[in-house]
């Protein structure tokens, strides 16, 4: 296996990309939100200034080299990081390098929450797709749900995705997270409603928190909620768990392959199965899964039914 896989993973299943490369551009649960329904646990680093956190040259080079070597298996190189990847100062800068050589089409997922600023725009015109979220109506929702650093406000938030969606050639799409209890009544929903007609996206997704969230008390609403909040929204319901493979090609060992992916993206105990199936590890998943408890380099936890793998770290 090829060596040295700091930046890119996968690709990995995703319910609205296809197979996905993730590009990580910042350090772990570096985020200006810490949202109660993270995947990734609580904001460790929690800040809102942009930095060149890695060199943009090793980015690039490492992109495509993955995407000359796996271009077929892959539908969308997808930067998402381990936190939110707008904090990274030189996207542009990577995405002008790496157009040259990779002629596959390149998404963004972020919280949308700096586009008010012009050079955080002109940092993601070379994107072909922009995923963004609107998860509250107001600020007082946005502070119970998404929890942003101190310095963003919401009416700039939503003003900035207002200038994003005029300037913006590619596709932008927006998803909107369901939390039982913060924004699935009917007023957060008109709301959230009125807003999204007035950026007028090329999608409209609801989701629901189908990975562990931050925090335990996060609960999904009721199925009939959930059907007026895709009809009233005109939006495509993401509601189900993802199913596909892991590519875990460039790593040392499978043990390397399963602690990097899952700083980004949970995986489930069915999926541990399957990788190591393809893998060739002759090991029960059980055992395998004990070795790293065992040894304080990842823990499990239960959600709607399934059994997740967390990094040790995250906290959550």
């Amino acid at each position: 296996m090829e060596k040295g896989l700091k930046y890119v993973f996968g690709p990995v299943p995703s319910r609205r990309l296809g197979r996905s490369l993730g590009v990580n551009p910042i350090p772990f649960k570096t985020c200006n939100y810490s949202c109660v329904y993270c995947q990734l646990g609580k904001a460790i680093n929690f800040t809102n200034t942009r930095r060149e956190f890695f060199p943009p040259g090793e980015i690039a080079e490492e992109i495509i080299a993955i995407c000359r070597r796996k271009e077929k298996k892959i539908d969308y190189v997808t930067f998402v990081g381990e936190g939110e990847p707008t904090l990274y100062s030189s996207l542009a800068k990577i995405l002008d390098t790496v157009r040259k050589e990779c002629k596959l089409p390149f998404a963004l997922i972020t919280n949308g929450a700096l586009f008010y600023y012009k050079e955080v725009r002109e940092d993601v015109l070379l994107f072909d797709v922009i995923l963004s979220k609107i998860d509250a109506p107001s600020e007082r929702v946005f502070k119970r749900i998404n929890r942003p650093h101190r310095g963003i406000v919401f009416d700039r938030v939503i003003e900035g995705l207002l200038l994003l969606r005029k300037e913006f050639s590619g596709q932008l799409w927006i998803e909107t997270m369901l939390v039982k209890g913060l924004n699935d009544d009917e007023v957060s929903l008109k709301g959230i409603k009125k807003i999204l007609d007035r950026i007028n996206p090329d999608r409209r997704f609801v989701s629901i928190p189908t990975r562990p969230p931050a925090e335990n008390w996060v609960k999904i609403p009721e199925p009939d909620v959930l059907f007026s909040a895709f009809k009233m929204l005109n939006a495509e319901p993401i509601y189900t768990v993802e199913y596909g493979e892991f590519d875990i090609e460039g790593f040392d060992s499978v043990e390397d392959a399963i602690l990097s992916i899952i700083r980004r993206h949970p995986i489930r105990m069915d999926e541990i199965k399957d990788i190591l199936g393809k893998s060739g590890v002759s090991m029960d998943a059980r055992e395998f899964l004990k070795r790293l408890v065992d040894s304080k380099k990842v823990k499990l936890r239960e959600f709607m039914g399934n059994t997740y793998i967390l990094p040790y770290s995250a906290r959550i």
